[in-house]
């Protein structure tokens, strides 16, 4: 058996086999099957929201809640570069401008007050991320873009599960993109969802999902279907929706999971100088779709990152480069290191370790005492690097 700790793996047993053969043995209904229904209907009622609308990634979804809310060409929209890069993809995929804010030290989402300064006449949306399954400050930018009268959607593609001060993530803003990538908290390979309240927004989703059609019936229906907007075909297939479903009936399991991993870990680095875990900052309900931490100014990362990986341990930077200091963006809209201060210091410090719902206490155990002495290794170097001010 390998000694490798990877990044993630994902959680499986036997119902998602179950529902996987299921929907394929159907033989029938693999575009739009009955798995569909059955776990956007999931989604509402661990929600608590009215609509579920799948698509097939975490990024269409962004795309489509955009499109949905009528957001595009000339309307600019306030986004952190402190996460993936789809976040901003997105808004240019619709034809809008992109306009990054810098975030926060708690919890690394967009900080409102520096948002609140990017508003102009042409802003049309906030779309505020919850880093690695943490709530943003998203009260106060709730309450930034009700004054505006801007359209809030949450980026909750790493926080399925999580919630700030009792409101659950995903249920604040006026829709929200949720991902069920492999390594998320509900993972179904590929797939995402949009989830809003909204009978206008949810109406014109599952038109554009299914490029522009008024009736669902396609399959089943002798006509062509009747197409009154335009669309495309981003939906989900039954037999990811099917994994959803069992994935769906375990996620608090697997959350508890989560939570007890990272109190282990959090306990077995408490005493490592220089190591801060990432937190919620007492807003809510962490659910560590990545384990976090972030090191201190004298530390080198890459020698944590390399002692453990000689100890056969992964971990990988979320984020650096940040997005408006990846090439496109540069080249695109002129944006410049020191554009976006906090932003650019915490992703040199942040590095993200193994964490799944089925890592072993000692696997635990090896985190973090590979993370001790990489910490060791890497302040000694770190401090034999740092200039002399008074040279």
């Amino acid at each position: 058996m390998s000694d490798e700790i990877p990044l993630f793996e994902i959680p499986w047993d036997e119902t998602d086999v179950t529902n996987a053969v299921d929907s394929l043995t159907r033989g029938s209904y693999w575009a739009n099957g009955p798995y569909i229904e059955e776990f956007e209907r999931g989604l509402e009622e661990y929600l608590g929201i009215e609509h579920a609308i799948t698509v097939n990634s975490g990024t269409t979804a962004l795309v489509a809640a955009l499109t949905a809310h009528g957001i595009g060409e000339g309307d600019e929209v306030i986004v952190p570069s402190f996460t993936f890069i789809a976040t901003a993809n997105a808004v240019r995929l619709v034809g809008a401008r992109p306009v990054f804010a810098d975030i926060e030290r708690e919890t690394y989402g967009i900080d409102p007050e520096h948002a609140a300064t990017l508003i102009t006449d042409d802003t049309a949306a906030i779309v505020p991320v919850h880093p690695y399954g943490a709530p943003s400050e998203i009260g106060l930018l709730e309450d930034i873009a009700a004054d505006a009268d801007l359209t809030l959607i949450e980026d909750a593609a790493e926080a399925f599960g999580s919630d700030y001060r009792g409101r659950t993530l995903g249920t604040i803003g006026d829709s929200a993109a949720l991902s069920f990538c492999q390594n998320k908290i509900l993972p179904t390979g590929e797939g995402g969802a949009v989830v809003t309240d909204d009978d206008d927004v949810a109406r014109r989703l599952d038109r554009f999902r299914s490029h522009g059609r008024a009736s669902d019936d396609y399959f089943d229906s002798s006509d062509s279907g009747e197409y009154v907007s335009l669309g495309t075909n981003v939906r989900m297939s039954d037999l990811v929706a099917s994994i959803g479903c069992s994935q769906l009936e375990r996620v608090e399991d697997h959350i508890a999971d989560r939570r007890r991993v990272a109190t282990r870990l959090s306990e077995g680095l408490a005493d490592v100088d220089g190591v801060e875990p990432h937190t919620a900052a007492g807003r809510g309900r962490h659910v560590y779709q990545l384990y976090t931490v972030t090191l201190a100014e004298s530390i080198d990362r890459d020698v944590v990152i390399d002692t453990l990986s000689s100890r056969n341990i992964a971990s990988k930077i979320y984020w650096e480069p940040a997005a408006h200091l990846t090439r496109s963006y540069r080249d695109e809209y002129g944006y410049q290191r020191g554009s976006l201060p906090i932003t650019e210091e915490i992703g040199g410090r942040v590095l993200s370790l193994p964490m799944h719902p089925e890592l072993a206490a000692d696997q635990i155990d090896r985190i973090t005492s590979a993370v001790e002495a990489g910490v060791e290794r890497g302040r000694e170097v770190g401090t034999v690097d740092r200039p002399n001010p008074t040279n």
